[in-house]
């Protein structure tokens, strides 16, 4: 067997390194999705759990080890039952990685005509001064953008519109007496899918307190999917933006167009 490098006694193979990247990525990907919540703390307390038992039966430990192997027996078990939430995030994460590829090397065989950059531009425009303008009179509003077609699960909750992107529309579903202002306005693939969605709230505990459900809501539809949430508060008009479990806030009308931009074009044209 042909080794690519020594170190002392220890020899490594490609397949070795591979071996490595992979478990690292993998570990990386659940510290991502375990970061900052009530979980990551339990996690610990497994791993120190399992070090423990390892130590005391090294030590030859009997009786305690007798104890925590009856823990450590079911495990597994154990880690699914406690980390349920968790796994089926990181399964969604997986999924949606999986289909994104997909649909991007087929969007790669078909020659799709692009849209010309000024209509584009136009679609930014109008979600733009949409949100601006219910900030200014203190409008709630939450948008979320992708162009992920895997997302019936959200447009379900919701009225099923498929219309056109334009300032006014946005302005009066919003409107508090509008039938759809409550919930969530889904646009995907430049077009306004659903409107009046519900979203799942988010559960991380390190949030600050003064924000509501909007908020919340924005939050957590983008902890599992590949989205981006728009949220306008009611209480102050302040703009916030969420991505990937992450708030910012305070978000001016050039980072808005900037994001916007980011979202709504160019995330459809990377591979």
């Amino acid at each position: 067997m042909n080794y690519l490098f020594e170190i002392g006694s220890l020899s490594f193979r490609i397949w070795d390194i591979l071996d490595i990247l992979i478990v690292g990525y993998l570990i990386y990907q659940i510290y991502k999705l375990l970061r900052g919540s009530i979980a990551f703390n339990i996690f610990i307390g497994v791993v120190l759990l399992y070090a423990l038992w390892w130590l005391v039966g090294a030590l030859e430990m009997k009786l305690l080890s007798t104890v925590l192997s009856q823990f450590v027996s079911i495990g597994v078990l154990m880690l699914i039952i406690i980390f349920q939430p968790e796994v089926r995030r990181f399964l969604l994460l997986l999924g949606n990685s999986t289909l994104r590829q997909r649909s991007n090397f087929f969007g790669r065989l078909i020659d799709k005509q692009i849209a010309p950059a000024e209509e584009d531009e136009l679609l930014v425009i109008a979600i733009q001064k949409a949100i601006l303008s219910m900030s200014k009179v203190k409008t709630g509003a939450l948008i979320v953008i992708t162009n992920n077609n895997n997302l019936q699960h959200i447009s379900n909750t919701g009225v099923k519109l498929e219309a056109k992107i334009s300032q006014a529309l946005l302005i009066s579903i919003f409107n508090k007496e509008s039938p759809l202002h409550d919930g969530a306005v889904l646009i995907v693939n430049k077009k306004i899918a659903a409107a009046s969605c519900i979203l799942p709230i988010s559960d991380t505990p390190n949030l600050p307190k003064s924000i509501g459900l909007r908020h919340r809501s924005g939050i957590g539809v983008t902890e599992n999917t590949d989205v981006a949430s728009f949220i306008v508060s009611e209480e102050t008009g302040e703009i916030a933006y969420a991505y990937k479990g992450q708030l910012s806030r305070k978000i001016n009308e050039t980072k808005l167009h900037e994001l916007l931009k980011k979202h709504l074009i160019q995330k459809e044209y990377v591979y």
